[in-house]
């Protein structure tokens, strides 16, 4: 397989800017998502890796090779698209050996080449059908193996599951991960669904509006987010964010004051903060417990709870009127308009100053 790197690369359509200087690494061996919101620029960005879309600005390099201008077919790379873009009136063995066939491979060797893809995906039995026959896995499965029998130095997927119902995108999910372990192959993935990028991913690109926001391991991205953007998109349910006030800064964090009145003393660096200063708490479902109103933080009032069998989500409304998501076990029972007390662990707080960055944590190893 081989190494990427992207420099300073540009892509505009007329005068709309799409791409605003993104410079990247993607190493051997790598599974690498881009994720982010509709219109962040991340399908841009594969298509531009691909040679689909003509960049404005920068290079591309393939190990020491620079393919920026290179025609796509040139660029030893392959690509999965969200639909599955099988040719109809061919069947599975001949859709996989297409591009080989235009390559005038000798038989025996597009023949083997077949053989050990369908191996890797288990469409031994698939061969001789037509796509119509097959199931939307199958077919999905089918798409990769036929970049799978090309030996592409990269392989890059568009969104490949979300055509997919929820329980094959799950299957899909565990499929496309051994795949990787097997091939030990350089991938490049393009989702707006963070589960996909959280379950999936060695490394993590968080895109917004044409630059990248934060690179990371999912882990890393998601415990120690770099601002209030990647924090927010990042984690299902998503963060809760409270405002808040700073009443005094030392060596042990800030102490600060919510608008509901409460004061917490949250272990983060105070560089840059002064007494006074506005900044935005943030914390995730998982860091907050229902407990008894006389051994909590602060008190809020229960609106609506989603119960999924393991865990129940409530959403609880503070004295300020903003929303928390708690994280309770599955056989929580809270009733609607309920008055409950909060209990956050302090620890695992993230504050964000005025420009929306994040204070670095003062017990970062125990995220």
């Amino acid at each position: 397989m081989a190494k990427l790197t992207i420099k300073d690369l540009k892509k505009s359509y007329g005068d709309v800017e799409i791409l605003k200087g993104i410079n990247l690494n993607i190493y051997d061996n790598e599974f690498v998502v881009f994720v982010g919101p509709s219109g962040c620029g991340k399908s841009t960005l594969l298509r531009s890796i691909a040679g689909l879309e003509e960049v404005s600005g920068g290079n591309i390099f393939i190990d020491d090779k620079d393919i920026t201008d290179a025609a796509p077919a040139k660029r030893d790379l392959a690509m999965v698209f969200q639909s599955y873009a099988l040719y109809p009136h061919m069947s599975v063995r001949e859709n996989m050996a297409f591009a080989l066939k235009l390559a005038k491979q000798p038989k025996h060797i597009i023949d083997k080449k077949i053989m050990d893809a369908a191996k890797i995906l288990e469409l031994d039995a698939l061969l001789d059908r037509k796509p119509k026959e097959l199931s939307g896995g199958q077919r999905q499965r089918v798409a990769i193996g036929r970049s799978i029998v090309r030996h592409p130095k990269v392989f890059l997927f568009d969104e490949p599951l979300s055509n997919l119902d929820a329980a094959l995108r799950v299957q899909m999910r565990l499929e496309l991960a051994r795949l990787h372990h097997d091939l030990k192959a350089t991938m490049i993935y393009v989702t707006h669904d963070q589960v996909e990028a959280m379950t999936l991913a060695d490394k993590v690109v968080v895109l917004n509006k044409g630059r990248i926001e934060q690179v990371g391991s999912p882990m890393e991205l998601y415990h120690n987010p770099t601002n209030i953007f990647v924090a927010g998109f990042l984690g299902m349910p998503k963060m809760s964010f409270l405002q808040a006030k700073v009443i005094s800064a030392n060596s042990l964090g800030l102490t600060v004051e919510l608008s509901s009145g409460t004061d917490m003393c949250i272990p983060v660096s105070s560089d840059g903060i002064t007494k006074g200063s506005t900044v935005t708490v943030g914390i995730r479902p998982e860091h907050i417990q229902i407990t008894d109103k006389n051994n909590s933080n602060f008190t809020g009032r229960l609106d609506v709870s989603e119960h999924l069998g393991s865990d129940t989500y409530c959403y609880v409304n503070t004295d300020a009127n903003e929303q928390l998501t708690v994280r309770t076990p599955g056989y929580y029972q809270g009733k609607y308009g309920d008055t409950v007390g909060l209990q956050v662990d302090l620890r695992h707080c993230h504050v964000f100053n005025n420009d929306g960055q994040s204070l670095y944590k003062l017990n970062r190893s125990a995220a």
